[in-house]
This record gives structure tokens, sequence and C-alpha cells, in this order.
């Protein structure tokens, strides 16, 4: 008689011990894509950086090595000059902002001293006499999306000392 009993405890201790076992590891969600790294190298990364600044950049011409920006901001526009690229169009070697004042003031002298005040900006005269600053700086695939903001803000810096100088060369020279 205690064998059937003992059969009809282990009958139910074995699906019992079964039951317990530990469950499969719930699968683990698809990690997420982690967002594309910056490289200021590639043009269309300004490109998108810039579209994030209010602004808007498009490619006004490629070929050879070099990608021209057309760039509009709330406060105007400028180019942006990649050169040293690859046949793609990518990993470039230097990028140079710039832009053309319609105002024609200032003499070749002056933009010399001009250039001889300023560590960044570079102004010159185009061959019908507008006056031109650029600010140049070198690309590695480093620099961070913060650093090219960074650039970006000294450009801006640019644009508002040269502005001053081109409204008043005589005087910006002077008064400093």
């Amino acid at each position: 008689m205690r064998a059937l009993p003992l059969a009809l405890a282990l009958a139910l201790i074995a699906p019992a011990g079964q039951a317990a076992a530990p469950a499969k590891p719930a699968a683990r969600p698809a990690a997420a894509k982690p967002a594309p790294a910056f490289d200021a190298r590639d043009p269309a990364a300004l490109i998108g950086l810039l579209a994030g600044m209010e602004a808007k950049a498009e490619v006004a011409a490629s070929g050879n090595g070099v990608v021209v920006l057309n760039v509009a901001t709330p406060g105007g526009r400028f180019g942006a000059q990649y050169v040293d690229c690859d046949g793609n169009g990518k990993a470039c070697g230097l990028l140079a902002f710039s832009t053309a004042f319609e105002r024609r003031g200032p003499t070749l002298d002056q933009i010399n001293v001009f250039n001889r005040t300023q560590v960044a900006c570079r102004g010159y005269l185009t061959d019908d006499g507008r006056s031109n600053v650029m600010y140049g700086l070198l690309l590695t695939p480093k620099m961070t999306s913060a650093e090219m903001k960074q650039h970006l803000g000294v450009w801006q810096g640019c644009l508002a000392t040269f502005g001053r100088f081109n409204r008043d060369p005589q005087g910006f020279v002077i008064g400093g």
C-alpha cells in the first residue's frame, strides 16, 4: 500500500520539477543603430550640421578634388569650398569659408593692413575691386561637430570684423 502513495508522490513531483525549470531569457531587442559619426571631411556632414542650425547649404559645383557649397543663413550668404577631396568628393583635406562684398572701398594697402591685424581672417580684392574675406581650416577624421561649430563661430566673427572694416577701412585701420 505504501508503494502507491510513493508512486503518486513521485508522479506529482516530477512534472512540478519540470515546470520549475528556468525559462529561457527573453530575446534582447535589436540594438538601436548609432547615429552616423560626424566626418568633417565630408561636405554632406557640414550640410547636415548647418541644417540643424537653421541654415541651408547645397552643392553648387564639384569635381577635380573640389566641392563648392552655397550657404544661406538667417544672417546672410557665403560660400564653403572643400579642397583636396577624394574622387567621390569626400575625405577632403581643407575647407575655406568665403564671401564677397559688393561695396568697393578698401585699397590694397588697407587690405594688407587688415590682414596684418587678423590671425584667422584673410581679406583680398578681386580683379574688379570687390573686397572678399576668407577663413580656412585643415580637416581631420577626428574633428567633431562641436569643433566644426567653433570654426563656424570664428567664421561669423570674421564676417562681422571684415564687415566693419569694409564699411570704413580708414577708420578701422586707424581706430583698430
